[in-house]
């Protein structure tokens, strides 16, 4: 009796323990990239230029995540996401998305911690990977060129999101986000609002609003996708985004910016294979009167697995009339008008786990 009495508490522990493991997951992004970039100003002896070739980790990262039941209607959740460069140009780890919360059946599910934006909700247009999966970069780093678009959805620190329900089976995800005031420096706590249409056919349909999150000031995005193999025999999934942005700093014109997509798969491949094109426009780039770009990217994917990826891609933005910071022969920073054009092609190889 007793050695049956022990099995049963040992088979209980281990069913216990497996329910309490977390799943670990990631994936590694290692690819080589030529990038020819120039900074022209407006000021004379500040202009920049590179031309080189690179070897660029991107997005890799390593995670663990899982749940538990907590009572019968609710379940603790929690995930814990780090990037990190595989290249070595970077050797600490960057947290992502890093939550505890609850799922309850009845009332929805909580993430709180550091979370990607509500904007980001609404968002599967962007169809670009590898050196170009960059709808939003609107800032250019000291001494460093890169591709300038429209603000984007980040990871916001000390905030919570909510997730709805389903109420009634109806093909709607209604999500909203608070972010405490110690995480963005202006003393304003920080929303969003979003809400995403999806009822299986091939057609999506989402807006998002949030205010003082990504940027200070609001953003407004709506988007919509298609599926045609939905709906005629034509393998190709279609988007298109657009944005406006309202900055808070005196005499900020509003950015507005567009971002259209197209996807096809291949069928005349031993293993799965697409290819796929993007074109992002931004007017008034970061509020400032007159700025904009213009990016236009090609690219295809190759599945030798389900998780293992040949990526290829080409793309080129330019930019118009934007500010470069620099440090000018006094050691003082300053701010040079200018013009930006980025030209990369490049290569990789994802592996996913």
């Amino acid at each position: 009796m007793k050695k049956l009495l022990l099995a049963t508490a040992v088979a209980a522990l281990s069913v216990s323990a497996a329910n309490a493991a977390p799943t670990v997951y990631g994936k590694a992004f290692l690819a080589l990239d030529y990038v020819n970039a120039e900074f022209d100003s407006n000021l004379p002896g500040n202009d920049l230029d590179e031309d080189t070739v690179e070897i660029n980790s991107h997005s890799s990262r390593l995670g663990f995540k899982g749940s538990e039941a907590m009572t019968a209607n609710t379940d603790v959740i929690y995930q814990l996401e780090y990037g990190t460069s595989i290249d070595g140009d970077n050797a600490t780890f960057s947290n992502r998305d890093t939550y505890l919360g609850l799922n309850n059946k009845q009332f929805g599910e909580f993430r709180v911690g550091k979370n990607q934006s509500s904007l980001d909700r609404v968002n599967n247009v962007v169809v670009n990977e590898g050196y170009w999966d960059n709808m939003g970069n609107n800032s250019m780093e000291n001494e460093t060129v890169e591709a300038l678009n429209m603000a984007d959805s980040g990871r916001i620190n000390s905030s919570v999101i909510w997730t709805a329900p389903k109420y009634n089976n109806l093909p709607l995800e209604l999500s909203a986000m608070y972010s405490s005031d110690d995480q963005n420096g202006n003393d304003d706590a920080g929303f969003g609002v979003a809400m995403m249409f999806d009822q299986g056919t091939g057609f999506t349909a989402g807006v998002a609003y949030d205010k003082d999150q990504n940027i200070d000031g609001d953003i407004i995005r709506g988007t919509a996708t298609v599926d045609l193999g939905k709906y005629i025999a034509a393998p190709v999934k279609l988007g298109a985004l657009y944005q406006v942005a309202d900055y808070d700093f005196t005499g900020s014109e509003k950015e507005k910016g567009l971002v259209v997509s197209a996807q096809m798969a291949l069928a005349n491949f031993a293993r799965p294979a697409s290819i796929y094109t993007q074109y992002n426009k931004t007017d008034n780039l970061g509020g400032f009167d007159n700025a904009e770009s213009d990016q236009i990217v090609v690219g295809g994917k190759y599945f030798f697995k389900d998780n293992i990826i040949m990526h290829a891609y080409a793309g080129m933005n330019k930019a118009d009339n934007i500010g470069l910071a620099y440090v000018d022969i006094d050691g003082e920073m300053a701010v040079a008008g200018g013009d930006a054009e980025v030209f990369v092609v490049g290569s990789g190889l994802e592996y996913k786990f």
